[in-house]
């Protein structure tokens, strides 16, 4: 689809919000710099950003030999963007910030018979709801809410199209949304939401490609390819885990057979756990997220039951993150979401050493392969990024303000 110069300009716009946010203080000359666009657009997108509230000035710096550069900075409190992050088993909600620090959050569990859609909007009416009256935020400060969804999203007519794990066909979640939550809501799923996470604030910050390996219930990898976030044409890019590992292997929700999710996913682990010790007191038929916390433990403590499952995982995972290396040459690999940061180290070493097998050794040698590093929820926080995006899109060139300001080009 062509990009209208609207579009542009709103790239441009939240291009250079991401610098300063990422960056603050900062003057307009760094963002022209590290943006690649003119000093003059970056000025006058600068002075639109402190007309909207977002920015403010913040004083100047020396600079050799001319007048001194004026500084901006994010305005913290000008608008609060909260982040859903909704999973099979879970529901995790965070408030934010406009320099996207968290000021709330809020968890919801949902069983395995919660996941009927008006179930599902109800606990992410209550999660969002909660957020707001913990941080005392005013409802009209939220610029917006960005709901990360697992499986295949419609952004723009705001449908879940297909979620295999809970057999979701064409469900118009925005619109049920909506009707429970008084914000802007803005729908995407977890591959983008991770990877837009690492690329402001992870593993693929500066780097120009990057996978973000999403390693949960369901497993994706987010692309980020020359610089820029890749969908796809139908915003379906990443459905790695729906690609084939095993010819005629395990059953996958999608109706294919041999996924790599089925290996390497959570009940996918379950299942090697199963094939390997089915009386292991490490398994938790019922309950995959106390399965996967329980082989951490294991890890921790050395235990060979654990040990052998996660080796086992990490060839299944190796294999699969060679064809990846193989295909797009990345600079980075990250292994993101709840299962990968319970099982952490150990299964990084051992994924590394399948890798190595398996790999072309010239991409290889270029790919550092690592676990995500932010420290907080990566997509409740990309999710709040396309909240933010939504936001500048929407206000265009109009001023939240009334009252004038007076602009420096310093």
């Amino acid at each position: 689809m062509k990009r209208t110069s609207r579009d542009i300009r709103t790239a441009n716009r939240y291009g250079v919000l991401r610098h300063i946010v990422a960056q603050s203080p900062v003057s307009r000359q760094e963002v022209a710099a590290a943006t690649e666009l003119s000093l003059a657009t970056v000025a006058n997108l600068v002075g639109e950003l402190l007309d909207l509230g977002m920015l403010v000035e913040v004083g100047y710096e020396d600079s050799a030999g001319g007048r001194p550069r004026g500084l901006v900075a994010v305005n913290s409190s000008g608008g609060a963007l909260i982040g859903v992050d909704v999973a099979e088993t879970y529901i995790h909600v965070e408030l934010f910030d406009l320099a996207l620090t968290v000021l709330a959050r809020a968890d919801e569990e949902l069983r395995p018979e919660e996941n009927d859609p008006a179930k599902v909007v109800a606990h992410i009416a209550a999660a969002v709801s909660s957020v707001v009256e913990q941080s005392g935020v005013a409802a009209d400060r939220v610029l917006g809410v960005g709901v990360s969804m697992p499986g295949q999203v419609d952004r723009e007519g705001g449908v879940s199209v297909f979620a295999p794990n809970w057999d979701w066909h064409d469900v118009p979640l925005l619109r049920l949304l909506a009707e429970h939550i008084p914000y802007p809501l803005h729908l995407d799923n977890p591959l983008r939401a991770c990877t837009v996470a690492e690329q402001w604030f992870g593993a693929a910050r500066g780097r120009n490609d990057a996978v973000v390996v999403n390693l949960g219930t369901g497993v994706g990898a987010g692309l980020a390819l020359g610089g820029t976030l890749h969908r796809g044409v139908s915003n379906s890019a990443g459905e790695w885990g729906h690609t084939t590992l095993i010819l005629d292997g395990r059953q996958c929700h999608c109706g294919n057979q041999g996924c790599v999710e089925t290996y390497v996913g959570a009940p996918g682990i379950m299942r090697n756990l199963r094939e390997l010790s089915p009386d292991s007191p490490l398994l938790h038929p019922d309950d995959q997220t106390a399965t996967i916390q329980a082989l951490g433990r294991g890890l921790a403590e050395g235990d060979p039951v654990a040990l052998k499952v996660v080796h086992t995982t990490a060839r299944y995972l190796g294999a699969a993150l060679a064809d990846l290396i193989n295909l797009l040459n990345p600079e980075v690999i990250v292994l993101s979401s709840w299962v990968a940061a319970a099982l952490g180290e150990p299964l990084l070493v051992e994924v590394r050493e399948a890798v190595a097998v398996r790999a072309l050794r010239r991409p290889l040698a270029n790919t550092e392969i690592v676990l995500c590093p932010i420290p907080s929820n990566p997509v409740s926080l990309g999710a709040a990024t396309f909240a933010l995006e939504g936001s500048l899109a929407s206000v265009g060139l109009k001023n939240r303000r009334t009252t004038p300001r007076n602009r420096s080009t310093a």
